[in-house]
């Protein structure tokens, strides 16, 4: 246990990389918060005095990351999570909660829906988000005011419930839309005018030069030239592939396909050739974009190439430097400006009638990672980026004015997710077209204004350790989100101090659902690392392993059982059977058949959510059950040299309780022995979680496997140790 935060005195300040006159000025101001909130007190209530410090800005962004962790861990040195919760990094002012978007709306229809219950934002979220799962019907007319969603036809009501072979509902049956026409127009509110900027971006390399931007107008003209051009190549209806980064380009090509009423089929463009070819042979996809090559980190990776070997599907090729292509097409392909050049004699090439179809209507078809078999093809219908731009309203605050930056691509959910979210919300959409690990990305964010940094953990573990941000001013960030992977409190530390501590919103969730289900919200205290809370109108329990859910009120581990009624989830898979895969097996809650999600979540003490990992990444131990993401938390911070860890578990070859089998990554320059590294690990693990866990084996690795979409693969890991086993039980 390290020093209480009264005991920090000026060596512990130097040690942590203050010069000594640095040291006695900090050491003044310290000891004056700590003076002012004692105040007779006999005990300093921890959350009190890093609320204060926060407040403050004691702490600065440039100050070195050792202090920062001085600082928030001597505070919470004598804090005890198992009866208090985990500690908070965050705290909701009332003046800033009525300021929020939820909050406004609350302080509007709070005191109509709750009656005499209602009191303010923050004191009554609790009761406003229950209300909104029992009474979807009425929150969702307040969520689509907010919204830029205009129906050519109105919906005949919010939700039918009488078809019982939806089980998730039918959601604004009657209406009809088009999506990508709500993402391009107008509207008063929120506030888009045709000269508001409506994306800026900047390519990888070009960190001299100024940020590029295109208005609203210039962005809509943009799309409804590549709509007419996708009418003169292909037939109405078709799927279509997007395969590139997701640059201004990808965005534009993605909302033509939508707004021509086509299909986009989302594509990471980390993928191998034979991964292209089962997500175009799947969706039976007619065409395909792509880029001649990658550009990140000052290299060139082929993709066309990759495209080729793939399939003989017609390609559309876009340059992936320059204006001109530095490849030879197949006969059947397009270049870009080829592309274009179809629609030279159209008398309005910039002028497009949106194809209006029902909300139901498939509009995208994404894919599950495929760390298992074939992929699961999700349908997204116009009913998900309702859902997703809702949530991001709601619980990212995105305003008129903001500009949201999220490094992702097309082919996994947070791309169409940061886009629709920025449109619909009247928002700023930020690309970088390049590396988001160099400093050119943290550049990028600094002059382009960003406003909304959204991030995954291993993306913030590497800033962090190859000090890649240092010298540049985040500041304008008023709010972080992070998805992907459980994230690392000291990771989160480090990124918040870039913004004087500004809330790092987490949210967890899934391309069948559109959305997430936990998230954090700017009307609650966070913590980090953590969710506070459900996304607004979502239910879901947590059961134990007979399938039986625990009290709302109780801290437990267990897998979540998503409530069925939800907006924007799946009610159908291309290659699947979708009652298999989501409701099958799930038990019975008050009436309602669980939806699966496939998460092992803990609540703890003060109703705050860590997501363990997924159902198969629990481990027994000892006949103790835990899981693979809280063994990891406790290694990672073990010792100095480590930059991550993979926790395993196995059964030997001839039967008999689990071990545990520790992976590694080391940090540049670091070298220790797996020996010494187990003992720290089983110190660390048996003083934190269990005195009875034991650490068997330690295995230093130069990198983790990983899905295309940066997800770890401790199956991976596990084969590897079972095939050693094996091998070893032979000799």
């Amino acid at each position: 246990m390290g020093k209480e935060i009264g005991e920090v005195g000026l060596e512990d300040l130097v040690k942590a990389g203050l010069r000594m006159d640095e040291a006695r000025e900090f050491d003044e101001i310290l000891n004056g918060v700590l003076r002012g909130r004692r105040r007779g007190v006999l005990e300093l209530d921890p959350r009190e005095v890093w609320r204060e410090l926060v407040a403050l800005k004691v702490l600065k962004p440039w100050h070195p990351h050792g202090l920062h962790q001085l600082l928030y861990y001597s505070v919470y040195a004598d804090w005890d999570v198992s009866s208090n919760g985990p500690p908070l990094s965050w705290f909701p002012s009332l003046h800033q909660a009525k300021l929020t978007n939820l909050g406004r709306a609350m302080e509007i229809h709070g005191p109509k829906l709750l009656g005499s219950l209602y009191k303010d934002p923050i004191t009554s979220i609790n009761l406003f988000h229950k209300f909104s799962v029992q009474h979807p019907e009425a929150y969702w007319p307040i969520a689509l005011k907010e919204l830029s969603v205009v129906f050519h036809e109105a919906p005949k009501c919010i939700l039918e419930r009488n078809d019982k072979s939806k089980q998730g509902g039918t959601w604004l049956p009657g209406s009809l839309l088009n999506i990508a026409e709500c993402c391009l127009q107008p509207t008063s509110h929120p506030r888009k005018q045709d000269d508001s900027v409506a994306v800026v971006w900047r390519d990888e390399g070009c960190g001299d030069s100024g940020v590029n931007h295109m208005t609203l107008k210039e962005f809509r003209e943009q799309v409804m030239l590549v709509a007419n051009a996708l009418d003169a190549t292909f037939s109405k209806g078709d799927a279509i592939a997007i395969d590139m980064p997701m640059t201004v380009h990808a965005v534009i090509i993605y909302l033509a396909i939508v707004l021509a009423g086509f299909v986009v089929v989302s594509i990471a463009d980390s993928f191998a050739a034979r991964e292209i070819a089962t997500r175009l042979r799947v969706s039976n996809a007619k065409g395909i974009f792509t880029q001649d090559y990658i550009v990140r980190g000052g290299k060139k990776a082929p993709l066309y190439s990759k495209v080729v070997e793939a399939a003989p599907l017609k390609a559309i090729v876009l340059p992936g430097i320059g204006n001109n292509l530095s490849i030879q097409l197949r006969e059947q392909d397009l270049s870009w400006k080829n592309f274009l050049s179809s629609v030279d004699r159209h008398p309005r090439p910039n002028y497009y009638v949106p194809d209006y179809r029902p909300v139901d209507s498939i509009i995208n078809i994404l894919f599950s990672s495929g760390t298992t078999g074939e992929p699961k093809a999700i349908p997204w219908t116009q009913l998900p980026p309702i859902r997703c731009a809702a949530e991001i309203w709601a619980h990212i605050d995105l305003k008129v004015g903001d500009v949201f930056c999220w490094p992702t691509n097309l082919g996994w959910v947070v791309g169409p997710i940061l886009m629709f979210g920025c449109f619909l919300n009247g928002a700023t959409l930020a690309l970088y077209h390049g590396s988001p690990l160099g400093r050119g990305f943290g550049k990028f964010v600094q002059d382009a204004g960003v406003t909304v940094l959204g991030t995954v953990p291993s993306l913030v573990k590497a800033w962090k350790s190859t000090n890649g941000v240092d010298g540049l001013d985040w500041t304008k960030i008023r709010l972080f989100c992070s998805t992907g992977e459980a994230s690392n409190v000291d990771d989160d530390l480090w990124l918040s101090s870039k913004s004087y501590y500004n809330p790092i919103i987490e949210c967890c969730g899934g391309t069948e659902l559109g959305s997430s289900y936990i998230q954090g919200s700017l009307l609650q205290p966070q913590a980090f690392g953590t969710f506070s809370g459900a996304s607004m109108t979502t239910g879901f329990v947590i059961l134990d392993e007979h399938g039986i859910p625990y009290p709302d009120d109780q801290p437990c581990v267990g897998e979540v059982g998503l409530f069925p009624l939800y907006l924007g989830a799946t009610d159908r898979l291309l290659n699947a059977d979708h009652n298999e895969v989501y409701f099958r097996g799930m038990p019975m809650y008050k009436g309602m058949q669980l939806r699966r999600h496939g998460d092992i979540i803990q609540r703890t003490v003060g109703g705050y959510y860590i997501v363990q990992g997924r159902a198969d990444d629990t481990m027994n131990l000892g006949g103790i059950k835990t899981s693979s993401v809280e063994i990891e938390r406790v290694c990672d911070r073990a010792d100095e040299s480590i930059v991550e860890t993979a926790a395993i578990s196995v059964a030997p070859v001839g039967g008999g309780p689990e071990v545990l089998v520790i992976f590694v990554v080391l940090k540049k320059g670091f070298n220790i022995q797996p020996g010494k590294l187990k003992m720290k690990f089983l110190q660390a693990v048996q003083s934190n979680l269990n005195p009875l866990f034991k650490v068997s084996v330690v295995k230093i690795v130069p990198e983790f496997p990983r899905t295309a979409s940066n997800k770890l693969l401790r199956r991976v890991l596990r084969d590897q140790v079972r095939h050693e086993l094996s091998i070893q039980s032979r000799m």
